[in-house]
């Protein structure tokens, strides 16, 4: 075994732990056949329109990267690529989609890697703070303790601590750069990296952009509001009392799922937080896993749908991918034992 792939193992293991420990812990705790009854006893006309919902999403939020990206790269360019990444994520390991969003529209558009990959940095923080904020407005309403309130003001608050921290960058992107100088006379092994960290600021820029930021801004809210519309569709077709607040506050606890250690797809985290999240709202956790399921099966579907066909226009294979994208990691710049790069 060579040390990167020892590396890999390491980092793979711990969220193949997570997710074969929390499908393990569903299996027990589900009773198979209630959850094949409550597919049985879905409300089609649900699932039709959550299915249209979920292709509205996605071709919103192309709009959405687009809009970060300053319009630079064309919008089917950048769309497909979208397709791609979601397509790798549910299928690579270490959330290598992100880094291939980067890597490949960089190649499709004049727009440097770093750059791209600001944006998605940008793009992921707001998806963090935006959760949050679901999760505070909603959890009082559906869970009667302040451990939950205080469980998402604590993850807002890191999160809004990083996006301000960007905002700062952005705003002063001339004196981000002159530190990154003065530190690359003390450290000059820096200077790998000083064309890449240009690129990563000017891809921030759309934070010091106030009509440019207010923009993003709307789109991205009125994406999680597809999302929301969605979930509650997809809930509401299982357990026909489900509010709005239920879509809300299962999107939020999906977003937080996601989030944590595991295998491609976030395999197991994601049904542990939306069944959870359900479990609570409703106290049937075997139908809960029943709308889970189908929350799965449309995140796989359309966008999976766009990024095979974006494979196949490129003639990739996930599997060539796979060894590009490693082999590309291995070439950026690392940090040695002494804390130099």
């Amino acid at each position: 075994m060579t040390e990167t792939s020892g590396n890999n193992l390491k980092k793979w293991l711990p969220g193949a732990f997570v997710s074969l420990a929390l499908g393990r812990a569903i299996l027990r705790a589900v009773d198979l056949p209630r959850t094949l009854a409550a597919f049985r006893s879905a409300d089609a006309r649900f699932l039709l329109v959550a299915f249209f919902l979920n292709v509205l999403w996605l071709l919103v939020r192309g709009i959405v990267w687009r809009t970060l990206l300053r319009e630079r790269a064309s919008y089917r360019e950048t769309f497909i690529t979208l397709g791609e990444g979601y397509l790798m994520n549910n299928f690579l390991p270490f959330r290598l989609g992100e880094l291939g969003r980067a890597f490949f529209l960089s190649r499709k558009s004049p727009l440097p890697f770093a750059e791209v990959l600001s944006t998605i940095v940008v793009e992921r923080v707001f998806d963090l703070v935006i959760s949050a904020g679901i999760f505070v407005a909603v959890a009082p309403f559906i869970v009667e303790t302040g451990n939950a309130a205080r469980a998402g003001y604590l993850v807002g608050g890191g999160v809004f601590i990083a996006l301000l921290a960007l905002y700062l960058l952005a705003k002063n992107e001339t004196r981000a750069m002159d530190a990154f100088r003065a530190l690359r006379q003390r450290i000059p092994k820096l200077g790998a990296v000083e064309d890449m960290t240009r690129a990563f600021l000017q891809g921030l820029s759309a934070l010091a952009d106030g009509a440019l930021f207010f923009r993003f801004l709307g789109w991205m809210l009125f994406n999680w509001g597809i999302a929301i519309a969605q979930y509650f569709c997809i809930i509401a077709a299982f357990f026909p009392q489900a509010t709005l607040k239920w879509g809300a506050f299962v999107l939020s606890a999906a977003a937080f799922g996601g989030a944590i250690p595991s295998l491609p797809g976030a395999l197991g985290t994601l049904e542990a937080a939306i069944g959870g999240a359900l479990q609570l709202l409703s106290g049937d956790f075997s139908t809960a896993l029943a709308a889970a399921l189908v929350i799965r099966f449309f995140n796989y579907l359309f966008s999976g749908a766009v990024g095979i066909y974006g494979f196949t226009r490129e003639g990739k294979t996930l599997s060539g991918v796979y060894r590009e994208l490693s082999a590309f990691k291995d070439r950026m710049p690392k940090r040695d034992d002494s804390g130099g790069l």
